[in-house]
């Protein structure tokens, strides 16, 4: 049985570079600026991942995940300790996209209703939203972003009424740093009691994200990014006092107990969007990631992430030809540039031949904001924690060179 990752108390006040570097071995030899895509796992969550996998082969699954049931029951308690909740308001789904979709789903829209959106909503929400409301005659409306970038709350409430029954908030795009003011945007919504559904996709991990502090009504989120746990897990909070007015479809016996023979009962939990069957490896993996979060504390993986970030804009910004395309007043750890007569996929492609992870960011995964700003496509670098000044310095140099 392997034993499970114990890393509750802090390790420093401050990011202790070279302990997270030597948990990184991947980061070693090359400048991974693609965090905001799919992260490097540190050993712990590897350790959990293939460890529990090889107990599977040796008993099989069922017998290895009662081994670790308290571990996993405790997830509950270290999820909610990260998104600032009740264990009772946690569900663990297998992606982002599986626990925005259930929430959807269950959100009960009508002909007239109406949807506000965020000019920096992404493709992957956008389209089940249009799909959505053309099925039930609701519309879907992105609300102006201000000229800085930020959703525009004034906008907001000038388009709020009583017939808005969902506001749908992008913390982090997925095309850029900038970060929105979704506390404002929440207590606005709720003036007229709408709820609010907020992808923290790009946001857990490398800003502190509440449910409380937020004040929004569901969050969704992805282990993958900045969480640096594996892929094939998500997380989704819903505060309690919601519960009772979503309608969950997709429900089994995870999500529910059968009775009798014509009757059944629903959890009264965010487990009720839980299924059956799911990867208990990669679920402790997840758990692994976020204990591993919560040791270093939110605060300093923020610091260090802005540091890594502005570190990288600010040279990027004195090389000739290259354009900073990130907006907001407070950007955090996505860096999204062009260069001039050099397409994205290109800057990527001599990037990866110098051992530097970038990716491209196109217009369909976020038509509002890119459309807006007469974008087709960007270069998005990401660096996390454990990347070094020096390897930020390595990347600016490429990019220069190019």
């Amino acid at each position: 049985m392997v034993e499970p990752v114990e890393l509750d108390t802090p390790l420093t006040a401050a990011i202790d570079l070279d302990r997270v570097r030597a948990d990184t071995p991947g980061c070693l030899d090359r400048v991974f600026l693609d965090s905001a895509g799919s992260s490097l796992p540190p050993r712990p969550v590897l350790d959990e991942v293939v460890g529990h996998l090889r107990r599977e082969a040796e008993i099989g699954g069922y017998l290895a995940a009662a081994e670790r049931a308290e571990d996993l029951e405790d997830g509950y308690r270290v999820l909610a300790e990260l998104l600032g909740c009740a264990p009772s308001e946690i569900a663990f789904t297998d992606s982002a996209t599986r626990s925005w979709l259930a929430a959807l789903d269950a959100v009960p829209l009508g002909p007239g209703d109406r949807v506000l959106t965020t000019e920096a909503e992404y493709g992957g929400n956008a389209i089940p939203l249009l799909r959505l409301a053309a099925q039930v005659g609701a519309s879907v409306e992105p609300v102006p972003s201000g000229p800085d970038g930020l959703l525009d709350v004034v906008a907001l409430r000038e388009r709020l009424d009583e017939r808005v029954k969902l506001v749908s908030l992008v913390h982090v795009p997925t095309n850029g740093g900038l970060v929105n003011p979704v506390a404002e945007a929440a207590k606005a919504a709720h003036e007229v009691g709408a709820l609010v559904l907020l992808d923290a996709c790009q946001s857990i991990g490398q800003l502190p994200v509440s449910l409380t502090d937020l004040g929004v009504d569901i969050i969704t989120g992805t282990g993958r990014k900045w969480l640096r746990g594996p892929r094939g897990t998500g997380v989704l909070a819903v505060r309690r006092d919601v519960l009772g007015r979503l309608r969950p479809r997709l429900v089994d016996l995870r999500g529910g107990v059968w009775t009798g023979p014509a009757e059944f009962e629903l959890r009264p939990d965010a487990r009720v969007f839980e299924l059956w069957e799911s990867s208990v490896a990669d679920r402790l993996g997840l758990i692994g990631a976020a204990r591993y979060a919560l040791a270093l504390g939110l605060p300093a993986i923020e610091a260090a992430v802005a540091d890594r970030a502005g570190r990288l804009r600010a040279g990027l910004a004195e090389v000739p030809g290259v354009e900073v395309r990130d907006l907001g007043d407070r950007p955090c750890g996505l860096v999204s540039f062009t260069v001039e007569d050099t397409e994205a996929e290109a800057v990527k492609a001599a990037l990866a031949d110098k051992d530097i992870s970038v990716t491209v960011s196109r217009r369909p995964s976020t038509r509002y904001d890119m459309t807006r700003r007469g974008l087709v496509e960007l270069v998005r670098a990401s660096p996390h924690y454990f990347v070094t000044p020096e390897q930020i310095d390595t990347a600016v140099a490429a990019v220069a060179a190019l």
